[in-house]
This record gives C-alpha cells, sequence and structure tokens, in this order.
C-alpha cells in the first residue's frame, strides 16, 4: 500500500466527508498480516453474523478470518471459503419445512431459491486467511482488494455520485439481491478484475441489519476503481455548493 495515497484520502475524505467514519479495505493473505484471528462458534449450533464482527474492524480493530472464524454457512460462502450451503436452504431462504424448519422468506419459493443460486457468483478464497483492516490501520505491506463504507444516506449519495463521475454506463454502482456479506466481499472482489470495476450498494439484507447501525447501508467498490475516484474528488461535484449544503449536515452528524 502506498502510504502517501493512504494519508492523500484521509486528507479529502475529511475535507469533502468531515467527521465521516472511514471506510475498512479487505485483502486476502496467508497469514494474519498484523490482525487479531477471530475466535469460532464454540459449538456447530451456534450461529453469529459475520457482520458483526466485520463492523468491528469499522470501530478500528483489524481481524482475520479463516473458515473456521465464521458462524454462519453464508458467511464461508460469500468470503470464499466453501461451496456448502445448510440442508434446505431453498426452504430455508423461501417457505420452510413446517414443524422442521423456519424459513426466512426472502423468496417466494424454494423452485425460485434454486434459480437464484444458480445465478450467483462463486470464487474460492486464494488465501488461507482475509483481513479487515480500517483505512488509518492498513500498512504498508497490505495489499488491498476492496474498500468498505458503512454509509448514511448523505455519504452514499457522495459516493454513489462520484463512482459514477466519469462513466457513461448507467449501472457504475449496482445493487444485486444477496446476504450482506456478498455485497461487501463477493460483488465487489470479483469485480476487481473488470475493465471499468462496478462498485455496489448493499446491507439490504433484513437478517444482517441488526449487525449495524439504524441508517447505515454499505459501499463497496475494487481498490483500483476507489483510487480513480479519488483522483477525481478535487475536480467533481464534491467542489460544488451543491456539496457544501450536503457537507454541512454531515459535519453535523
Amino acid at each position: 500500500m502506498d502510504m502517501r495515497f493512504k494519508e492523500t484520502f484521509l486528507k479529502l475524505w475529511e475535507k469533502y466527508f468531515p467527521g465521516a467514519p472511514l471506510p475498512v479495505v479487505f485483502f486476502y493473505s496467508d497469514d494474519e498480516a498484523g490482525a487479531a484471528l477471530v475466535k469460532g462458534p464454540k459449538s456447530l449450533e451456534e450461529h453469529r453474523c459475520v457482520l458483526a464482527d466485520i463492523t468491528r474492524a469499522a470501530r478500528g480493530r483489524s481481524l482475520a478470518f479463516n473458515i473456521d472464524s465464521i458462524g454462519c454457512g453464508g458467511g464461508r460462502k460469500y468470503l470464499g471459503f466453501t461451496e456448502v450451503l445448510r440442508p434446505n436452504f431453498e426452504y430455508f431462504l423461501s417457505c420452510g419445512i413446517p414443524g422442521e424448519l423456519e424459513g426466512e422468506r426472502y423468496k417466494k419459493s424454494p423452485q425460485l431459491v434454486a434459480k437464484v443460486m444458480k445465478k450467483m457468483p462463486k470464487f474460492s478464497a486464494p488465501a488461507r486467511y482475509i483481513v479487515f483492516k480500517r483505512w488509518d490501520r492498513i500498512e504498508r505491506n497490505d495489499n488491498p482488494d476492496v474498500v468498505i463504507f458503512f454509509a448514511t444516506p448523505d455519504i452514499l449519495s457522495g459516493l454513489f455520485t462520484l463512482a459514477n463521475y466519469d462513466g457513461a454506463d448507467p449501472d457504475g454502482v449496482s445493487c444485486p439481491f444477496g446476504a450482506g456479506c456478498s455485497t461487501i466481499v463477493t460483488y465487489p472482489y470479483l469485480e476487481k478484475t473488470a475493465r471499468r470495476p462496478r462498485s455496489f450498494v448493499g446491507m439490504f439484507d433484513v437478517s444482517a441489519r441488526p449487525c449495524v447501525p439504524a441508517g447505515t447501508l454499505t459501499f463497496a467498490t475494487p481498490f483500483k476503481r476507489f483510487v480513480t475516484m479519488v483522483g477525481n474528488m478535487d475536480e467533481s461535484f464534491l467542489i460544488t455548493q451543491s456539496w457544501k449544503k450536503v457537507r454541512r449536515r454531515i459535519k453535523k452528524g
């Protein structure tokens, strides 16, 4: 990581988004990269949404996960550590099985879930660990893959507009259906090799919503795209009177 770029962003972020929370980055690594290894659940029956741990990184705690750290089948899948989902997942995400399994009812039928899962992107973690660090905790040897913001609507509007600033396509920012962790890890990670990478708005996953503050969504973008966004900040709408009005509200909190 270029430490000059790290400092440049910190200054620009405070200039245009005063007092707003810093983003979190993640990258895959063969070691913990100076982060604390997250302890996994005490039993197979214990469930813990991985977003509950990732939000700790947003508060400044650098964290590393391996497959044993994650207490959620979806988290293990969408962070790239397994392709296996819980038995009867099609029923779990839809109507359930009476007397056996309560359904989340996020899709109308098990058959529809099966179709959705066939379209979900797949990947395997390229290293043993995935490491999450807040921006100010990044070290010289770290190589971020994705940058994640936990953002209120005003902050999100700025990030959304900045991501679309230098492009003609209407879908420079995408909002796919998926688990909360898929929209901050799977989608942006797989997008990083695209010719013009998209960014992703997420955290509409009702089950994961309690893991983030009310009024918060996520904006995740591949690091390559993020570098371009930062380079555009000083010439974009962020220098206009229109943004100045929004900036005042962000500063007030």
